[in-house]
């Protein structure tokens, strides 16, 4: 067995305090926060190295992936995002404004615009992203091929879990 760790302390603090709770699932989602709280100064360190906070490179890295042109209307944009338009409009007017996004109109509709990487956006993007995946793999190093294939497959059914009792919730209120 591994050496106790922050979460095995509260768990043992709450045991004595409220006995009769069960922190279980501080075991999983206590420890699941605390891998992601711990690799974000390093994730966001790359992303400032390409002059880009998180949300600048999620529209940028979105765009990306969508392959060529590069170019996605504003509400797939923020649907794929999960955040407001509103959120969406100050990202890509600070996109625009360093010249790694356009916005040219769309060849359906005349009246509505499409968001385009440009080629120094396109670059970025690449260049950002293919850092970040090498920091994330240098992060899990402590992970076996084996081990990283079954938390991922875990946290996978975890994460199915979870939305579909978020949606039964949902429905049930």
């Amino acid at each position: 067995m591994s050496e106790p760790d922050p979460i095995d302390e509260r768990r043992a603090q709450w045991a004595k305090e409220l006995p009769d709770v069960d922190t279980g699932g501080m075991d999983v989602l206590g420890r699941a926060r605390r891998a992601v709280l711990a690799s974000r100064p390093a994730i966001e360190g790359v992303f400032a190295r390409h002059g880009l906070d998180t949300g600048e490179f999620d529209v940028v890295s979105t765009l990306l992936r969508s392959g060529p042109p590069y170019a996605l209307r504003p509400t797939e944009l923020f649907r794929s995002l999960m955040i407001s338009s509103g959120g969406l409009t100050d990202r890509l007017n600070r996109l625009q404004k360093a010249g790694l996004i356009s916005r040219p109109p769309s060849p359906e509709d005349r009246r509505s615009l499409l968001v385009q990487l440009t080629d120094e956006g396109r670059a970025r993007a690449e260049a950002a992203f293919r850092e970040d995946m090498a920091v994330e793999t240098r992060l899990l190093e402590a992970l076996s091929e084996d081990d990283e294939a079954a938390l991922a497959a875990l946290l996978r059914k975890l994460s199915a879990s979870i939305a579909a009792g978020t949606e039964n919730a949902d429905t049930e209120g």
